[in-house]
């Protein structure tokens, strides 16, 4: 499913320059679980820009559901992510002004369907979300909680190959973080590939895998007993 070797990344700061990425060899094979970790400056969030496609390494192999993820443009890049990528934000990324079936039906536009096909593709998620009833509230209408599954079902709408979350549970209490947790593990159930980004101990405890970076490098990479919400 994701297969990344020795990829490297540096930025331009001023005369000089940061190498963030330091040679990261990264597999992960379909219907995993892995959590990411790191300190703030591991490299972590660079690495998952790549991995999602927002970004490029300046040399490395990456390849993910058997096609090579290399030289890009914009368009490619685009339609890459909308075809292979599904994304969970910690600060949700819904628009204000759209309701939560628009915001679910939002990747389906971009893919051409057609706007009844989106709206019953959108409806399905929001019911997988348990969200079916408030599919005509806007955002401001929505507990923490609630946004994050629209955010997922979103996420989901254009049935990703691998489901990349950034601290979806940043922005949420504990009772609701376990809940989302739940949601996912039971997505991964389902064969779901799902790559997460966490700084929470406990959070990370409930993939299946943990993958630590410090300083640009992998420093462990364990197989773990999941827990379970």
């Amino acid at each position: 499913m994701l297969d990344i070797k020795n990829l490297n990344k540096s930025y331009k700061m001023g005369d000089s320059s940061l190498h963030v990425l330091k040679g990261i060899d990264l597999f992960a094979k379909s219907g995993e679980m892995v959590a990411i970790m790191g300190s703030s400056g591991s490299g972590k969030s660079t690495l998952l820009n790549i991995i999602g496609i927002l970004d490029e390494a300046d040399s490395g192999d990456y390849v993910l559901d058997g096609v090579e993820i290399k030289d890009l443009n914009e368009k490619k890049a685009a339609n890459y992510r909308n075809r292979f990528l599904g994304f969970v934000f910690q600060s949700f990324n819904l628009i204000n002004y759209k309701n939560a079936m628009e915001n679910v039906a939002l990747p389906l536009y971009y893919q051409g369907l057609k706007r009844k096909e989106r709206q019953e593709k959108a409806m399905f998620h929001l019911e997988k979300v348990g969200l079916a009833e408030w599919a005509t509230h806007l955002p401001s209408e929505l507990s923490g909680g609630q946004k994050q599954r629209v955010a997922i079902a979103r996420a989901l709408a254009s049935e990703p190959k691998l489901l990349l979350a950034d601290e979806p549970t940043g922005a949420l209490d504990t009772a609701t973080s376990h809940d989302i947790m739940q949601f996912l593990q039971q997505l991964n159930d389902e064969g779901k590939t799902i790559l997460l980004v966490t700084h929470e101990e406990d959070i990370a405890k409930m993939c299946k895998r943990i993958v630590r970076l410090r300083d640009g490098v992998i420093i462990e990479d364990n197989v773990i007993k999941q827990v379970r919400a």
